[in-house]
């Protein structure tokens, strides 16, 4: 494997141009591989100016410490130049965020300098065509104090069946813990802060090229709205799937119930009840 070192972050926005190229351009059709590659900043220290903004965009609390998930957005500039520095094997554009994980093992300090690191997971079989993970790792000297997954989704013809919906023992008795009234400008203000600005995101009119009625909210965002919201023990991992857009604005719904040492929780819409984002919280 391949490692490229880094001594800050890159910028997310230099990597835009080589993605409006992969509109022009298409892929050559070929074997689908993903770079055996990893990058690293070496030396993370930690902006408080913008963790600040963050914070307040996504509700978590300024108490000195870093929220693991914070971490994931930082990996999101080093996934952008993996995939347009690297021989990426598709087109970024079309790509469907459906899946992520953090995992933290102790709570981190805003003052600690940090090592973080992203790499490719494997390519697999989807009843909707394949999907792949970006695995982010942060360090505190040799400790590892946070870990990440992030699993995309390419939409192509599959021959793989969608598996059967296993019924639960038991629903989750959830309680309604939020109501929240999602502004419009929501995907605006996040895109600063995360330097996402995927057209979906930004604006009705630019959703609608690419088949949205509205803008919809980052998953990223929705993530950790509700992290900022549930109580997070000092370790623990939280997994969530995506589940169908949250168009802007919007009212939604933030669920939760305990299963045993587990929180799960929905954020759904409060007319529908349809879900946006399901997902567990699991001490370590």
């Amino acid at each position: 494997m391949h490692t490229r070192h880094f001594s800050q972050l890159p910028k997310p926005y230099l990597a835009y141009p080589k993605v409006i190229q992969g509109l022009i351009f298409k892929k050559p059709k070929a074997e689908k591989v993903l770079p055996q590659v990893e990058y690293v900043v070496d030396s993370l220290k930690i902006d408080q100016k913008h963790l600040k903004a963050y914070n307040e965009v996504c509700g978590f609390k300024n108490n000195g410490e870093v929220p693991a998930i914070y971490l994931a957005v930082l990996s999101q500039s080093l996934q952008m130049h993996m995939m347009t520095q690297e021989a990426f094997p598709f087109a970024i554009l079309g790509l469907v965020h459906i899946r992520n994980m953090v995992r933290q093992t102790r709570s981190i300090k805003t003052s600690e300098e940090l090592t973080l690191s992203c790499r490719f997971g494997e390519l697999k079989p989807h009843d909707k065509g394949i999907q792949f993970d970006f695995i982010t790792t942060a360090k505190a000297g040799n400790q590892v104090v946070m870990e990440g997954l992030t699993t995309y989704l390419v939409r192509q013809k599959s021959t793989v069946k969608a598996a059967e919906k296993v019924k639960a023992e038991q629903e989750p008795e959830y309680q309604l813990k939020e109501k929240w009234d999602i502004s419009e400008n929501t995907g605006r203000r996040y895109a600063l802060v995360s330097g996402d600005f995927n057209l979906i995101h930004i604006h009705a009119v630019t959703a609608k090229a690419f088949g949205f009625k509205q803008a919809i909210a980052h998953g990223m965002w929705s993530k950790a709205r509700a992290l900022a919201s549930l109580e997070l023990p000092e370790a623990y991992e939280a997994d969530v799937n995506f589940k169908l857009p949250m168009y802007l604005p919007s009212r939604v719904e933030l669920l939760s119930a305990e299963q045993g040492q587990d929180t799960v929780f929905l954020i759904c819409n409060a007319k529908s009840h349809k879900p946006h984002v399901a997902g567990c919280i699991k001490a370590l």
